[in-house]
């Protein structure tokens, strides 16, 4: 039996942290530096509990993606449908969807479920080079998932892909996010990452209020997965409550720090740092 003392001085258990729910509906990358490996890991960096629905198995590395395995239509949905039932998210991202079967199977469960806070990465094209999203799925994406979007997020090409505008420079950039705003989303963050010169813009727009960001461009060869990473910190600030600027100006800080003091990982484009300190947000929200 413990004594008086050792019963005083024992400290009690703290209360857990009740965390947000987050979803990711992405393909898995087994070098685990983006699809649903890199948004589970920013999911927990900012303090979010992360669920997922995988779409594609990818066998790849920091070199390219050497396969791809799509998941079946059904079972796709039957993950979607196990996590909202049980453990609703208050926020869910998308990636990797591959074909246009796969994109109305998404659409129609965000749809049955009344599914909000969705930021949707037009995922089409891996950094490789390599192919993500067939070109007949295009035009699914546009009619089915954009005017879902609470905030859209595509790379200079996939903006280009998704509105037939040339997004030159941030004036095209603008152009592409009042276009995809009247495409139906609630808004968009087109991203300057895969432009050319010394600083990078990004450009946000929701209908009313315009941002720009401008940010020196590091050169490093370790970028691979910053789309999906920057998808899923938005989607954890909207778990977390956050306004929709803030929670994109937040995720953006967050990925240009995990690129600065990225671990240098294998022997082509490596990975961004998850383990990157500083969300902006409190954990637990």
């Amino acid at each position: 039996m413990a004594s008086a003392s050792s019963q005083s001085g024992a400290s009690s258990p703290s209360r857990p942290v009740v965390r947000p729910i987050a979803l990711t509906i992405a393909g898995s990358d087994s070098g685990g530096g983006a699809g649903i490996q890199a948004d589970l890991k920013t999911f927990h960096a900012f303090g979010v509990f992360g669920t997922s629905a995988i779409t594609a198995l990818t066998a790849q590395n920091t070199t390219g993606v050497r396969s791809v395995h799509p998941v079946p239509l059904q079972m796709v949905r039957d993950q979607i449908d196990a996590v909202v039932e049980d453990l609703r998210p208050r926020a869910l991202k998308s990636g990797m969807l591959a074909t246009a079967a796969l994109v109305h199977t998404v659409a129609d469960a965000l749809e049955a479920h009344g599914l909000e806070r969705y930021v949707l990465d037009p995922v089409m094209v891996a950094s490789t080079g390599a192919r993500l999203l067939d070109e007949d799925a295009v035009g699914a994406v546009s009619e089915r998932l954009v005017p879902l979007a609470t905030v859209v997020t595509p790379n200079l090409e996939e903006a280009r892909i998704l509105t037939g505008l040339a997004v030159e420079g941030p004036d095209g950039q603008r152009d592409a996010a009042r276009a995809l705003v009247e495409m139906g989303a609630g808004a968009a963050l087109v991203k300057g990452g895969h432009g050319d010169g010394p600083q990078m813009t990004d450009v946000f727009f929701d209908g009313t209020e315009e941002r720009t960001w401008t940010r020196a461009r590091l050169q490093t060869r370790n970028t691979h997965g910053t789309g999906c990473t920057l998808a899923a910190g938005v989607a954890a600030g909207l778990a977390l409550d956050a306004p929709l600027v803030t929670a994109v100006d937040r995720a953006l800080a967050w990925v240009a720090l995990a690129i600065a003091t990225a671990p240098d990982l294998g022997s082509g484009h490596g990975p961004v740092n998850h383990f990157a300190p500083d969300s902006g947000f409190a954990p637990g929200g």
